[in-house]
């Protein structure tokens, strides 16, 4: 294989990548991930090219999303889970989706540092990414950074959204389990349930249960437990468990691991996994043609040319958010009185 150093990624072989990715490369598989993060439209076909070559060798893993509020504790619990599953041999990728900064674009949080014991580890990846202020805390590429992470062998792949309150349905369309942490005392956050990202979970851990929080941890669980029966089931053989974990002293993981595990293998014999991940790939092909348009709309000479009289017609009370847009999509579409 051609040697690899800081060159630019558009002067890597495509087959550097693909066999490298293959090998394990965990610098490789970073440089191509940064390929395909890339908003450049040189890299797009190239990145695209990579990841085609690279799907027979996808798929495999256990997908694993997991959320809850800043606070929680979720870089802490991926950290001590990420140890035991390396244990138990499995190599474990985390796409950990940072918040990022509205000015620069750039990740605000350094997860290498929030996992120190797992960041040195060979068998783990760990990419932190910005999230470019995307809905639902998960970056628009963060699927294809997944397949990578898939075909270069890791057999769990961790996504951290950012859990600041957004829709957390974009990450459920992305992988097969989906995790959510609570803390102790759960209080007023029942009020939130029905409608809330605890509708979309396959498992519910009430984390930091340890210490003075440990009683309040297990009245959280049964709280949790209670309120589930009022919520519909996501699938047709699963109920939601509701554990107890600690990322601090370990407690409660083997068991957060069994039900993360148990979640996968029901799907499986149920036929729901296939079905599932199915249904997630037709999301992805709306949400790449709703990207591809946005950006084509936001580009287009007419709009860009109009669109600042337009909003400051907004502004100013001459007309409405609506019929501002029409007038927009109009001139997109060619209209000749535009």
């Amino acid at each position: 294989m051609t040697a690899v150093g800081r060159s630019d990624r558009q002067t890597i072989p495509i087959d550097d990548y693909v066999e490298g990715i293959r090998q394990g490369s965990r610098r490789i598989l970073a440089q191509a991930i940064t390929l395909v993060e890339s908003q450049q439209p040189a890299d797009s076909d190239r990145a695209q090219e990579v990841l085609r070559r690279l799907m027979p060798y996808c798929g495999k893993s256990h997908r694993v999303g997991i959320s809850g509020i800043p606070g929680v504790g979720k870089s802490s619990l991926i950290d001590a889970l990420g140890i035991r599953l390396i244990d138990e041999k499995h190599r474990v990728a985390v796409l950990a989706v940072d918040p990022s900064s509205s000015i620069s674009g750039g990740s605000i949080l350094g997860d290498k540092s929030r996992m120190p014991r797992l960041a040195v580890r060979a068998a783990a990846f760990i990419r932190p990414s910005p999230n470019a202020l995307s809905l639902g805390g998960v970056t628009l590429r963060t699927r294809e950074s997944m397949l990578l992470c898939e075909a270069a062998g890791y057999d769990v792949v961790l996504v951290e959204t950012v859990g600041v309150g957004q829709s957390e349905t974009m990450v459920a369309n992305l992988v097969d389990t989906f995790l959510v942490l609570m803390l102790p005392g759960a209080g007023d956050e029942l009020q939130g349930l029905k409608k809330g990202i605890v509708e979309l979970a396959d498992v519910i851990a009430v984390n930091k249960a340890d210490g003075d929080n440990l009683e309040r941890a297990r009245l959280a669980q049964q709280e949790y437990l209670a309120a589930l029966h009022y919520l519909p089931a996501r699938d047709r053989a699963w109920s939601p468990p509701v554990l107890t974990v600690s990322a601090q002293t370990g407690a409660g993981l083997s068991d957060l691991w069994a039900s993360l595990k148990e979640h996968r293998r029901t799907l499986e014999e149920t036929g729901e996994l296939e079905e599932k991940r199915q249904a997630q790939l037709r999301h992805w092909i709306w949400t790449v043609i709703e990207e591809r348009l946005l950006v084509s709309f936001r580009t287009h000479p007419g709009v860009e040319q109009r669109l600042h009289d337009i909003e400051s017609a907004v502004a100013e009370g001459r007309s409405t958010a609506a019929q501002a847009a029409d007038e927009l999509v109009r001139g997109f579409r060619g209209s000749a009185d535009w």
